[in-house]
């Protein structure tokens, strides 16, 4: 039973996270405005973010009407089947805005508490990264059907090319920066895409060999975290604790820890 049921919820989250995509990628207008404004100014919500989760949520709701969901543009429903959705519609919003094509549609689904489904669309790179737990991680693309995800063997820290975010709020955006200063000289680089769930999606596939961030939400997270897990990696937040809000740290086993211990020395989970 669990298995049909984790296959249903993938088959459901891949088909919402697909026609999301569409919307967003097809759908997007030329004229694009901000339709209100989060944590500050500069932290920023279009009238796609919107109409793609109540596309999401409405095809979800549909099938399976007594799950719950977490939606980062304001679906909160408590449900009563034990199983939650939880939805970015739109990471990376202020690159769309942009017209920059790193941004994905991020849609997770937990049991009881515990992500067992992930989806992540990128319609820009047309790749699709999916995985159920305990059953590999894999992506669709420009390739011939499914390709199976694993993480980067782990270099040592200073070839270690690690990613990052910066948040909307000026003060924690200034003590991000000063952390990544810090670190700048102990990596290969530091990248900044924009989007965690695609950066989470990209230490699965190899493409980077670490992530970090301070102030993501859930449905930041929710279907990167298990997708790089499945992948092979380790995530975590501040050590022995998971991914939260205070930290959300994602790398190669033999980049993690490392990568975990330094960032709490420097203190990155605070101002």
């Amino acid at each position: 039973m669990t298995d049909a049921l984790y296959r249903d919820l993938l088959a459901l989250a891949q088909e919402a996270a697909r026609r999301a995509g569409e919307l967003l990628r097809d759908g997007r207008p030329a004229d694009l405005a901000v339709a209100k404004t989060k944590s500050s100014p500069i932290d920023v919500v279009t009238e796609m973010d919107i109409a793609a989760e109540k596309l999401i949520t409405d095809l979800i709701s549909g099938q399976r009407p007594e799950d719950g969901f977490l939606g980062e543009e304001g679906a909160s429903v408590e449900g009563t089947s034990g199983v939650r959705w939880v939805i970015d519609p739109l990471d990376g919003t202020v690159n769309y805005l942009y017209g920059l094509p790193t941004w994905a549609v991020s849609i997770a689904a937990e049991q009881d508490g515990e992500t067992v489904v992930g989806v992540v669309a990128a319609p820009m790179r047309g790749e699709t990264y999916h995985a159920v737990r305990g059953g590999g991680a894999w992506a669709t693309g420009a390739w011939e059907g499914e390709r199976a995800l694993a993480c980067r063997p782990a270099p040592p820290l200073d070839q270690a090319l690690v990613s990052t975010g910066f948040n909307y709020v000026t003060e924690v955006r200034t003590h991000q920066a000063e952390i990544a200063a810090r670190l700048v000289p102990l990596l290969r680089d530091i990248r900044r895409s924009g989007s965690a769930a695609v950066d989470l999606c990209d230490v699965a596939s190899g493409r980077l060999d670490g992530y970090y961030e301070r102030g993501l939400h859930a449905w930041d997270y929710a279907a990167g975290d298990l997708i790089a897990r499945e992948a092979g990696a380790l995530t975590g937040g501040r050590p022995g604790e998971r991914p939260s809000r205070d930290l959300t740290v994602a790398g190669s086993p033999g980049v993690f820890e490392p990568l975990q211990r330094l960032l709490e020395d420097f203190g990155a989970w605070h101002d």
